[in-house]
C-alpha cells in the first residue's frame, strides 16, 4: 500500500515531504505507519495522504479492536506494545524490526 502526502499533518511534522509517495507499513488504530524522512516508522494521520496504490501487503495480519478500530501488520509487528518497545529501544526489538522490514519492504 503506498500513499502521497498531500499536506502536513496537523501535528505539524517536520519529517514527511509534501508530493513525496511512502509505503504504509501498517496500520495502528486506524493510522497510517510510515518509515518517515528521518527514517523512523511513525504513525500519521490518513487523512493527510491520499492512496497512490491501494493493494495491501498478503502478509499483513488484521484484526478490529473494540471500538471499530483496524490494526493490520505483518504478524511479528502486530503486538501489543511492539512499536513501543521499538521506540524504548528494548534490546532486540530495533534488530527485529529492521530485518523483518528489509525482508519484506525492501524488495
Amino acid at each position: 500500500m503506498k500513499v502521497q502526502l498531500t499536506h502536513k499533518p496537523e501535528d505539524g511534522s517536520q519529517y514527511l515531504t509534501i508530493g513525496k509517495e511512502y509505503v504504509v507499513l501498517g496500520i495502528e488504530a486506524d493510522s497510517f505507519r510510515i518509515l518517515d524522512d528521518s527514517n523512523e516508522p511513525y504513525l500519521y494521520d490518513p487523512n493527510s495522504f491520499i492512496i497512490t496504490n491501494s493493494k495491501e501487503p498478503t502478509f499483513w495480519v488484521s484484526a478490529i479492536g473494540d471500538e471499530g478500530e483496524r490494526y493490520s501488520y505483518p504478524k511479528e509487528w502486530n503486538q501489543p506494545g511492539f512499536f513501543e518497545d521499538y521506540f524504548d529501544e528494548i534490546e532486540g526489538i530495533r534488530n527485529q524490526f529492521w530485518k523483518l522490514h528489509n525482508k519484506l519492504y525492501e524488495k
